[in-house]
């Protein structure tokens, strides 16, 4: 399972990786398959490491190495509303 993790300003740490990334390398890959927007994004949960809520993002497939660090905090940003 691959992860980012990234640090906004207010030295909240962020860890991420893609919904239904668990599992067997074959399951993971039918449920990102499913989970596919018409975009070609995929949903990605970030974690917080302090009080903060959890939040799911769509991101492009793929982010894990494409998506810059500010962007990741931009869409985690937009997501906390």
């Amino acid at each position: 399972m691959k992860q980012r993790t990234v640090q906004d300003e207010g030295n909240t740490t962020w860890t991420c990786v893609e919904a239904f990334s668990g599992g067997s390398q074959k399951t993971a890959k039918a449920a990102k398959s499913l989970t596919k927007d018409a975009e070609g994004n995929v949903t990605v949960v970030c974690t917080p490491s302090g009080g903060e809520q959890s939040v799911r993002v769509s991101l492009p497939e793929a982010w894990i190495d494409k998506t810059s660090d500010q962007a990741l905090l931009d869409a985690i940003q937009s997501a906390k509303g």
